[in-house]
């Protein structure tokens, strides 16, 4: 995949390249047709997300609508919160 087109804000990507390969994370943005930005609420967390792109990233179908709601309302959310959406996801590895 070397666009962001069939990704969403809240779906569930693991990364591909990088010092962060294999962990598993969260879409917070979509910066342009190339580039999202990821959370994980431990070593990337809501106030500095990671750049990543989206070639890089393996996407799940699962999005997690009450975590988009919230983005896309700006409602205040913590890391705890992404970790405990992440968990099911973190035990599968």
């Amino acid at each position: 995949m070397e666009t962001t087109s069939d990704i969403r804000i809240g779906q569930v990507v693991k990364s591909k390249s990088g010092r962060d390969k294999g962990k598993v994370f969260l879409v917070n943005a979509i910066i342009d047709e190339k580039y999202v930005t990821i959370v994980d609420g431990d070593l990337r967390r809501l106030d500095k997300p990671k750049k990543k792109k989206a070639k890089h990233l393996m996407i799940y179908k699962t999005v997690i609508e009450e975590f988009r709601n919230k983005i896309l309302s700006n409602e205040k959310i913590n890391n705890a919160y992404v970790r405990k959406l992440l968990l099911p996801f973190n035990e599968e590895i």
